[in-house]
């Protein structure tokens, strides 16, 4: 190929890139970029350099990956395209500084400066990196541990608009979000263990492993690409009690596992996560008494603590967390009548107030955060509320097709998905529901995106983040340590 390229040979150059390419593995593509660019062979470089940003996982246990000159990693790990999580940037960078210490200590301040500090598990940032002696021996990387610390876990500060982090780049296009649905109650009313994830690329469902035991109206929600399912009533054939049982599912196992239990028993009751804790608020309790309390999971030392409680008990709010703040809207007392109420709970202050108003009357519906707009969808009504935490109005968005009541909601690109849960007829008949709506804000309108595999309402909807590639992959190490951790 060389003497191709000198005598200008193009025929025999091209079949030599052809053969190349044809040739091209994880274990090679880096030698492969640099002959290309050496020898100006644009299809080789092309093709070399997608292997080496798909396959990244098998690039980095390359030997090649060692040899790379440092202006060569740096533009490597910061490249958008590349398909890897940042966990595995930050081990590639200390494994090629490592390679040769002497030479390469002095560049680990830019080289850590590609790792997307905002995407990193929480367990593995405080443990791993935090830790690290190559960083710690860095001034400069010393700062951005503080400044990530301040942005990404403190309950104290919210994201400043002057701090620009050096981290702060938007994420890789290769991390995907998808629609997950857990339990609930499917087409005979049945309580189901089934787990099913949603690609709307390609309009595809997928059945995941399946919840460890049929649960009655536990409560889902999702922190750092897991998704944790809290309480309810388990389903046997013995008397059932309510559980204060928490099980994580890893994406990327493909497994459940039991965390530390709540405080207190519940079921019926909603959660939301916010920054590293989630929140266990309301429901119904252990002698069937409706439940004002709260209480709050730390993610990172997996301990429960007592917060403060809601000012008033309800059942069947629609929740939501955005800037500090916790929104409870509507639900129903005791009497089952709607309640006519937001209650905000404010994280660092550990501190409720409540707002009186006549526009929201919603029960069993779910609430969604797009920009800085919190949509309540539904609850035995058509109607669809924007209310707006800037301006603190309520803007009044496009109905939905039937009043619906029980039904899950999620947000997968800036897009409202719908699905599922309890339609009310026009003759005051309740039907079960299979359908799968999406809203789109930005045009105020609905359109229907097919159906789900069966009827569905109480369950759990969320959208989850991940990496495509690693989904449903085996057993790693880290991702072990992290979760017996």
């Amino acid at each position: 190929m060389e003497t191709a390229s000198m005598l200008q040979y193009a025929r025999l150059f091209e079949a030599c890139s052809a053969y190349l390419q044809d040739q091209l593995t994880p274990d090679n593509c880096l030698s492969l970029i640099r002959l290309s660019e050496i020898l100006h062979c644009e299809n080789l470089n092309k093709k070399a350099k997608a292997m080496a940003l798909t396959c990244f996982p098998e690039v980095v246990a390359s030997e090649d990956l060692k040899e790379l000159c440092p202006l060569e990693l740096i533009d490597y790990l910061g490249d958008d395209e590349l398909c890897g999580e940042e966990e595995q940037v930050f081990e590639a960078l200390i494994t090629w500084v490592r390679h040769d210490l002497q030479a390469r200590q002095g560049y680990i301040q830019d080289l850590f400066k590609k790792v997307r500090l905002q995407y990193v598990h929480p367990t593995f940032f405080f443990h791993f990196i935090a830790n690290d002696s190559l960083i710690q021996s860095s001034p400069a990387c010393r700062n951005i541990l503080e400044l990530a610390n301040r942005q990404m876990f403190s309950l104290y500060s919210n994201s400043a608009p002057d701090i620009k982090p050096l981290w702060h780049v938007p994420r890789r296009y290769s991390c995907r979000e998808f629609l997950l649905l857990v339990g609930g109650r499917k087409d005979n009313q049945q309580t189901t263990r089934d787990v099913l994830l949603y690609d709307e690329k390609t309009s595809q469902w997928l059945s995941l492993a399946k919840c460890p035991t049929r649960l009655y109206k536990p409560s889902a929600v999702n922190l750092h690409s897991n998704v944790y399912l809290l309480g309810g009533i388990p389903i046997s054939n013995s008397k059932s009690h309510v559980t204060d049982n928490v099980y994580i599912f890893s994406l990327r196992l493909n497994q459940w596992r039991l965390v530390e239990p709540m405080l207190v028993p519940r079921y019926s009751h909603r959660s939301i996560a916010y920054k590293n804790y989630i929140f266990a608020i309301g429901g119904i309790g252990e002698n069937q008494e409706i439940l004002n309390s709260m209480e709050r999971y730390d993610s990172i030392y997996n301990i429960w603590e007592r917060v403060a409680n809601m000012p008033v008990a309800v059942l069947h709010p629609a929740v939501s967390a955005k800037d500090q703040r916790i929104y409870l809207f509507g639900g129903e007392d005791i009497m089952q009548n709607p309640v006519r109420l937001v209650q905000v709970y404010h994280v660092s202050r550990n501190m409720w107030f409540r707002m009186e108003t006549r526009t929201v009357k919603n029960i069993c519906a779910p609430a969604v955060v797009i920009g800085d707009r919190i949509f309540i969808v539904g609850g035995y009504t058509r109607r669809v509320i924007a209310y707006d935490t800037k301006a603190n109005t309520f803007v009044k968005c496009a109905d939905m097709k039937d009043r619906r009541m029980h039904h899950g909601a999620a947000v997968i690109n800036e897009k409202l998905y719908l699905t599922g849960g309890r339609c009310l007829t026009i003759d005051n008949a309740i039907e079960d529901s299979n359908s799968l709506e999406c809203y789109d804000p930005k045009t105020d309108t609905w359109t229907s995106k097919g159906q789900l595999p069966h009827r569905l309402f109480d369950h759990g909807c969320l959208a989850l983040q991940c990496v495509p590639y690693a989904s449903l992959l085996g057993d790693n190490d880290r991702e072990q340590w992290m979760l017996d951790s």
